[in-house]
């Protein structure tokens, strides 16, 4: 058997986390463009603000029950093809979500924006298979790089509404659905990098260097319940499932009904697309652009505090955000950057405690469930967004969003208390390089043998 250093998996990794960065940088450009049209699109079609919050409540919704089967197919198959499957699955979303605006159709529309949310299942997971390959004191960090790598197109897809509404109206198309043309485009040229170069799989490799050439595990009966109760039954699984549900609902809470909220500041609606398309900029650099820090941050520091973090700055985000007028763009592009670097915190920390609350074996299943979950959450967040705004505006949006935090800071409270963590979550760091240097050996023996 040809001899393979462990160099040739360090170079293995960086290479994935390459290819892993580059497939999220142009995904994030078609996610943010739905992002940033789809709940104005669903209130066009409906002509209610009511309805608006249902658009993207169908994208994350789809987000959320794709992401258990692109993790099984992920866990049979590899990496590789469930990304590439879920890629494909949005392409034909963002194609629906065309037709449906032409046709003028609320039903075609809800059901294109569910296939859309296969690209934000994807986007997710693939944060997952950075972290198949890490090294432990490397895992914030290698998940963290491929969570930034969605600032280069989420940063731009949201200022690409405007253009992408040009591209309708010479398609003959509805203006709001030129977007999703452009993002079917770019979700095609995703699914082909990574089935390309996505060579070889993180995780296949993962485990052939784990248990060797032996035959793959059976897969257990309601193989998603038995992962989760897995990481719930371990204070640092537990608090990072926490983290990454309460995170992710609060951010969609506020984020979907603000372009709406902008919305009612009346205007030309060339500048107040614009407007809107400024503010979810700046909240998705909020999100990706701090990652690597955060990742660093949660790595020395340790996940808890990072958790403690993004508690605060979603609290302070709901706070500036809810007492912000709709023409008051400044107050509402801070608002939303703080709510993005709290999803930041709050995700980075919480996934890495989810991934290292099992083993190699049930991660993909447990990492699909928790996405599953964190999507119904804040699935839940926006349905109830658009009746919330009616109801009593965006001020009564953003204080419904900040009381989940409640739930996180009393998993994190409890964490803490006596009897409550039978072990750190992080490891000392001269445990970490113990343990660094017991897993090298094994994996030297296992590539040479």
């Amino acid at each position: 058997m040809e001899t393979r250093s462990l160099p040739d998996l360090a170079r293995v990794q960086r290479r994935t986390v390459a290819v892993l960065g580059s497939g999220t940088a142009l995904s994030g450009l078609g996610v943010t463009i739905g992002i940033t049209l789809g709940g104005l699109l669903a209130r066009d079609v409906a002509g209610s603000d009511s309805a608006s919050g249902l658009g993207q409540t169908a994208g994350v919704l789809g987000a959320a029950v794709l992401a258990v089967p692109l993790a099984r197919i992920s866990d049979r198959s590899g990496r590789r093809a469930g990304l590439a499957a879920g890629f494909a699955v949005a392409v034909v979303g963002a194609v629906v979500t065309v037709v449906a605006a032409a046709l003028s159709s609320l039903p075609l529309l809800m059901a294109g924006l569910f296939a859309f949310g296969a690209a934000t299942a994807c986007g997710l997971q693939a944060r997952y298979a950075a972290a198949d390959l890490a090294a432990p004191e490397r895992r914030g960090r290698d998940l963290s790089l491929v969570v930034w790598a969605t600032t280069i197109g989420s940063v731009l897809g949201p200022n690409l509404a405007g253009p992408g509404a040009d591209l309708g109206v010479r398609l003959g198309l509805p203006s709001l659905g030129g977007g999703f043309a452009l993002s079917a485009a770019v979700f095609l040229l995703v699914a082909a990098l990574f089935l390309g170069l996505l060579r070889p799989d993180p995780l296949l490799l993962a485990r052939r260097l784990r248990d060797g050439d032996g035959p793959a595990p059976t897969r257990p009966p309601r193989a998603t319940r038995t992962a989760l109760t897995a990481v719930w039954a371990s204070p640092g699984g537990r608090l990072g499932l926490t983290a990454v549900v309460v995170s992710h609902a609060v951010m969609v809470g506020v984020m979907v009904m603000t372009p709406v909220h902008m919305g009612h500041a009346g205007g030309h609606e060339g500048t107040t697309l614009r407007l809107i398309g400024l503010v979810i900029s700046v909240h998705v650099a909020g999100m990706y652009l701090f990652s690597p820090l955060v990742g660093w941050l949660a790595d020395r520091l340790g996940r808890r505090a990072v958790v403690a973090l993004a508690a605060v700055l979603l609290l302070a985000a709901a706070a500036l955000s809810g007492t912000a007028g709709p023409e008051d763009a400044g107050q509402l592009g801070a608002g939303l950057f703080l709510l993005g670097l709290g999803w930041s915190c709050g995700l980075v920390a919480g996934s890495t405690l989810v991934t290292e609350s099992v083993g190699p074996q049930l991660r993909p299943t447990a990492q699909g469930g928790a996405d599953l979950l964190m999507g119904l959450g804040a699935a839940l967040a926006g349905v109830v967004g658009g009746p919330l705004l009616t109801l009593g505006g965006f001020g009564l949006v953003s204080g419904v969003s900040a009381a989940l935090v409640v739930p996180l800071v009393v998993v994190w409270v409890l964490g803490r208390a006596p009897g409550g963590s039978a072990a750190p979550v992080v490891a000392p760091q001269q445990d970490q390089r113990q343990q660094q240097a017991d897993r090298d050996a094994d994996l030297q023996h296992r590539v040479e043998g």
